[in-house]
């Protein structure tokens, strides 16, 4: 007989799930996201104590912040991927790919010069960019749970096309004429007189993020099929549907994402953007989501997606060569699988 809910088992190993009646003190300690948290602080204090004139500045967080905004929107979706037990490294091709189609359009509706669009043009991209990253977010979920090729052979292949689609639209170069009016507004604008609009926009999907996978059944559903599909699929979670849901969650915040970086770049910047993907699974993964399944959380992305971002702000302020924050979150990735295998074990052995 099957039942609406996951497996209890699998629901209470999530630390979405909460920690029982054990000792605040106890579970703070035990919870990841303390630890990643207190690194993140750590440096954020070293760096302001190295440079007190250039690194605790507004600049510098505001950057920071705006620097960030699109790597974040791109961590979001793949907690979701990663806490299923897949993997999405098409992410960063899919974003490029939907800022090229959103510009073309864009251009075509303008006469070959977006730069002095209005809002109607405008709008007509952010609705064609989301489009164009749910439809390859909804190919790869047909091919992982439908076909079911294995999510690293399947994302590796259209990372590749999404990249080839995007050179091919526009003879191999960025694209470049993007309206004026989007980047003052969204790409530079900033509200309440501080707070970057792209910020905004940022936290808003985040906050929607954690809301989504600490709260709701869809939440419940991801962390309990990558617990254990076959327990999930036995309890009545429809698994296929539910991964077909989650890796078009990720392509349309890949759309998303794409339109943001349009805005802020004033260009379709390929080149800039093809580690993204790499980039999102590292923030993901130091933020405590296990390469493994099952475990994750939003606020932990957030934190891993800064940790990276700090270390680069602060080693530019410094005049620290770029090969050493390279090495250094290399080394934190490093880390923090060999923690979260650490954990399993421990766990397991119980």
């Amino acid at each position: 007989m099957s039942v609406s809910s996951p497996p209890q088992k699998d629901i209470q190993e999530s630390p979405e799930a909460g920690f029982g009646k054990r000792p605040l003190g106890k579970r703070l300690i035990e919870a990841n996201t303390f630890w990643i948290g207190l690194v993140l602080l750590a440096l954020v204090i070293l760096f302001s104590a190295i440079a007190p004139d250039s690194f605790p500045t507004l600049f510098t967080f505001q950057t920071l912040f705006i620097e960030s905004s699109v790597l974040l929107i791109l961590s979001v979706g793949m907690t979701f991927v990663i806490i299923t037990s897949g993997i999405d490294l098409s992410v960063g091709s899919v974003l490029i790919l939907a800022g090229m189609v959103a510009g073309k359009v864009m251009e075509a509706l303008s006469g070959g010069d977006a730069s002095k669009a209005g809002w109607g043009v405008i709008l007509v991209g952010l609705v064609v960019a989301v489009v164009t990253g749910t439809i390859w977010g909804l190919i790869n979920g047909v091919l992982v749970a439908v076909a079911k090729i294995p999510a690293l052979i399947v994302t590796l292949g259209t990372m590749g096309a999404a990249l080839a689609t995007a050179y091919l639209l526009n003879g191999g170069s960025d694209l470049r004429t993007v309206p004026a009016e989007l980047t003052k507004t969204l790409g530079y604008g900033t509200s309440f007189g501080i707070v970057p609009n792209l910020v905004i926009v940022a936290i808003v999907i985040t906050v929607i993020g954690a809301w989504l996978l600490r709260t709701t059944k869809f939440g419940r559903y991801t962390f309990a099929v990558g617990s254990n599909a076959e327990g999930a699929r036995r309890a009545g979670i429809g698994v296929t549907a539910h991964l077909l849901k989650v890796y078009t969650l990720t392509g349309f915040l890949a759309g998303i994402a794409g339109f943001l970086s349009l805005a802020y770049y004033n260009s379709t910047t390929i080149s800039g953007h093809t580690t993204d993907n790499l980039n999102a699974i590292a923030a993901v993964v130091m933020g405590g989501t296990s390469l493994f399944g099952g475990v994750g959380t939003i606020l932990g992305t957030v934190i891993g997606v800064f940790i990276p971002a700090v270390l680069r702000k602060g080693f530019n302020i410094i005049h620290v060569q770029d090969f050493w924050q390279m090495f250094i979150v290399s080394w934190v990735l490093v880390a923090a699988v060999w923690f979260d295998q650490r954990r399993r074990r421990r766990r397991n052995s119980r």
